[in-house]
């Protein structure tokens, strides 16, 4: 009598519900959750998807799925732009989501300890009330794990840093299951390879983030927000290069292109602005000096054309304008009915934001496709949202065409492909063309030295 022979995965999946129980799922509509983050690369269905809630169960997941040879990818709120979360080649869709613990606040010290699902949100509603915050803000409900492991920057990059500058360690399962911690409480170390950067921006292909070890920063004594808008996007683009090259300490910096602006002026309600190009600011510090670098920026924007200048102190006025720059992206898709939309992003040096962006948006006019732009300029990094008619066959390959043309600009500007988003699926083109294929053939070795079995994250920042 002829047996047949389980497939690896459904050997895992058996021993997986032995100890989670209903925490691992194969029900069609998980599995389609799970399928893809906010991205339109094509969705791919796991085979199940295991809801851990611990490091311990990370740990065995792990060693499971490596001694069957099963591809295991991390899932956190599943909004990454660039298939970061497709498990392309099937196999166990690892949701950290439930692992939502603040673990320690040192408030002398500033820094705690967290688990991968907590969010920017969660935290610092946490820390509100002991006068620290949590500054890294990418404008979207993700977890902070997720913004570990695709390097996440923000609106307060500027002033504050990435998400790298402000992790101090991590608790990380490798392949084969076992836990290693990097890192530490001290602000600094001079020992040792580097391997909490190291795993900062791996996206989840040479271990699984189980804890993360975070700086803290101190609430400001005073916040204002302003507003200014400008006859045109090279007008915008200038005064955020003279305001970077003076050396005012602004903490946000937030370019809306026109099209973006009156996206959100529909969104979000924005009342009392035209759909003109426009800079979104926030200034932190004393009372004396929130003002002074307010008044600094107003006499470079006035110099370029800027009007309308405004600013305010008052917490809900700087709150519905932040809200405003952080449904953006919603904004965006939604401005022209039955459009849906696919996010670049590129980061340059500051000296050439203006030729990038004013570049990029003629790139978008003469192809026909309307385009919404946003952008950390402070820092030179600008999203653009492509849109396109998904009843037009061509219409998501215009879309790419035009977004590897944007990135192709930056590129040959000195730039990066990403400076937030991470490569994914998406960028894994351009990845070589930046590094050079000796740094490549680097970073396999070390994707083979950390998972030899390929199974985390497979297909992922590399080709082939």
């Amino acid at each position: 009598m002829n047996t047949i022979t389980p497939r690896p995965v459904d050997t895992v999946i058996a021993a997986l519900r032995e100890f989670l129980g209903d925490r691992l799922s194969t029900a069609q509509a998980v599995r389609e959750q799970h399928s893809r983050g906010e991205d339109q690369t094509p969705a791919t269905l796991p085979d199940a998807v295991a809801f851990a809630e611990s490091t311990e169960e990370v740990s065995q997941i792990l060693a499971l799925c490596h001694q069957h040879g099963v591809p295991v990818v991390a899932f956190g709120a599943g909004t990454s732009l660039e298939g970061h979360v497709n498990p392309v080649r099937r196999g166990i869709s690892l949701d950290l989501s439930r692992m939502t613990r603040v673990l320690e606040v040192n408030a002398e010290d500033m820094d705690c300890l967290i688990e991968p699902g907590v969010t920017r949100q969660l935290l610092n509603e946490f820390l509100r009330d002991q006068g620290m915050f949590f500054p890294v803000d990418p404008g979207s409900h993700c977890t902070i794990g997720g913004m570990c492991a695709t390097r996440a920057s923000g609106t307060n990059a500027v002033r504050y840093g990435t998400i790298r500058e402000n992790v101090l360690g991590l608790e990380v399962v490798l392949a084969d299951g076992r836990v290693i911690r990097t890192g530490g409480r001290a602000r600094k170390a001079s020992n040792g390879y580097d391997l909490t950067r190291l795993f900062i921006g791996s996206e989840g292909t040479l271990g699984i983030i189980t804890k993360v070890r975070l700086r803290l920063h101190g609430i400001p004594e005073a916040m204002s927000a302003a507003v200014c808008q400008f006859p045109d996007l090279a007008a915008a683009v200038n005064t955020t290069i003279l305001t970077m090259q003076s050396g005012i300490p602004v903490a946000r910096i937030e370019l809306l292109d026109a099209d973006q602006m009156e996206a959100c002026i529909k969104y979000s309600k924005l009342e009392g602005f035209r759909p003109a190009p426009t800079l979104f600011l926030e200034f932190h510090g004393t009372e004396r000096g929130v003002q002074e670098q307010a008044e600094a920026v107003e006499a470079i924007a006035t110099d370029l054309g800027g009007e309308g200048f405004s600013w305010a102190t008052d917490a809900e006025a700087r709150n519905r304008l932040w809200k405003a720059r952080h449904d953006a992206y919603w904004a965006a898709v939604q401005f022209i009915p039955g459009m849906r939309g696919i996010t670049t992003d590129v980061c340059v040096p500051i000296s050439k934001l203006a030729d990038a962006i004013v570049g990029a948006k003629e790139d978008a006019i003469a192809s026909g496709l309307t385009t919404c732009i946003v952008g950390h300029v402070g820092d030179g990094n600008f999203h653009q949202v492509i849109l396109f008619d998904p009843a037009d066959p061509a219409g998501l390959d215009r879309a790419w065409e035009l977004d590897k043309k944007i990135v192709a600009r930056g590129l040959a500007l000195g730039g990066t492909c990403s400076g937030e988003h991470g490569v994914g699926l998406g960028k894994r083109e351009f990845l070589e063309e930046e590094h050079g294929a000796e740094a490549l053939a680097v970073m396999r070795g070390i994707k083979q030295s950390f998972d030899p079995k390929g199974i985390l994250n497979p297909g992922k920042l590399f080709r082939n």
